[in-house]
């Protein structure tokens, strides 16, 4: 098939069955999901596979559900990733499908996600006597609590994958525009909770209790200088506290406190360095403040690392089915599991332009909405990069 013809069917054959994916796109909107809940979601899924003829296993890590399309010839097996799970969010859209679970929205798009891979799936299916190795269409849970991947892999799902391709809709790229970051593109995610104890008392005697607030407030101050005097400089890193909870009221000095914190780094140098720093300064607390701690650290993801051996053919891919149309940006301190891939295979994590005219959308919004045409052109991009990956 000539390339012209090749362009011209991948584009006509996802123009056909978009349709049709807009509509599963819409029914898993309005019925999120959270993660590892998503049985109505892998259930369409398995569904919509079973249609295509399209040997697939459930149950997965879970909820995950994973298809196999075998191409017409020996060779590498490629494993493309869609994530399912929904966001803990209440939606105020006010669409016509929006959802119908309080407190349970889409919010990053993930259903949308789920009907490009479903739509990969259709147009790979036809295309199959094409290419060489196989396909792995991994439908995975609970990317969101950045645990759905792992327990996907503990049950086999990374078993024998050669290559690996992810991608996520960007709201900040205009529908129609492809993006990429090259190296490492998304940050390593890890997570801390500290226990601070001290001795309650009244606030009018604080010489007689053991304040944990005061101690816990001198912890985040101290904690902020890991990234500014301790990371090397050319090494982004960011250190967060999320939580601080203790006491009850205005004149009692409460007994515990207790923080919960994310770290975030693109190099494994710096992520060794704010956890020992962080571990020192909850060790140093108890001396300097009189107080017990107890730290809870928790290494979550890997940073995502986009191989040039895979970035490079995707990207001609895209260029040959859409012209023009990818920007090069910049890594992104966010987290994504989609790292537990591609740390056991050469991978590549593609941005697919979501961003509707007029609007000025942000992922975990509760006012998010991505246009729909994304889902057509995620389909026409990942399958055509498939081809030239599977060549």
């Amino acid at each position: 098939m000539r390339i012209n013809d090749l362009e011209r069917r991948i584009r006509e054959d996802a123009y056909g069955i978009a349709p049709a994916l807009v509509a599963i796109r819409r029914d898993i909107h309005a019925h999120p999901e959270l993660a590892f809940e998503e049985t109505r979601t892998a259930g369409i899924v398995a569904a919509e596979l079973a249609r295509l003829g399209i040997p697939h296993v459930t149950g997965i890590g879970g909820t995950g559900v994973i298809g196999t399309i075998e191409g017409g010839r020996p060779g590498p097996t490629l494993a493309i990733r869609a994530d399912m799970d929904a966001l803990p969010i209440h939606e105020e859209t006010g669409l016509d499908f929006a959802s119908r679970h309080a407190g349970k929205m889409h919010a990053c798009g993930h259903d949308i996600h789920t009907a490009t891979l479903l739509g990969v799936a259709a147009l790979l299916k036809d295309l199959a006597p094409m290419f060489a190795g196989r396909v792995k269409l991994v439908f995975q849970p609970a990317e969101e609590v950045l645990q759905g991947a792992a327990a996907m892999i503990a049950d086999g799902a990374a078993e024998g994958i050669d290559l690996a391709l992810g991608f996520h809709n960007q709201p900040d790229l205009p529908v129609g525009r492809f993006g990429f970051a090259r190296g490492a593109c998304l940050a390593a995610s890890d997570r801390f909770d500290l226990s601070i104890r001290g001795k309650s008392g009244h606030a009018a005697h604080p010489y007689a209790a053991i304040d944990p607030i005061v101690a816990a407030s001198a912890f985040v101050a101290q904690v902020q200088t890991v990234v500014s005097r301790e990371v090397k400089p050319l090494h982004p890193a960011v250190v967060t506290i999320g939580a601080f909870n203790g006491g009850t009221t205005y004149n009692i000095i409460p007994e515990r406190v207790h923080l919960k914190g994310t770290v975030r780094t693109l190099h494994q140098a710096a992520r060794d360095t704010a956890q020992a720093a962080i571990r020192r300064l909850a060790e140093g607390l108890q001396t300097a403040m009189r107080v017990e701690c107890t730290l809870d650290y928790q290494q979550m993801v890997p940073p995502l690392v986009n191989e040039d051996r895979v970035m490079a053919p995707v990207l001609a891919a895209v260029r040959a089915q859409f012209g023009d149309v990818i920007d090069e940006g910049e890594a992104s301190m966010g987290s994504e599991d989609f790292s537990e891939f591609a740390a056991r295979a050469p991978s590549f994590h593609l941005r697919i332009g979501s961003g509707a005219p007029g609007r000025d959308d942000r992922l975990h919004n509760a006012f998010y909405q991505p246009d729909e045409d994304c889902i057509g052109n995620g389909v026409q991009a990942l399958t055509r990069a498939t081809l030239e990956l599977l060549a």
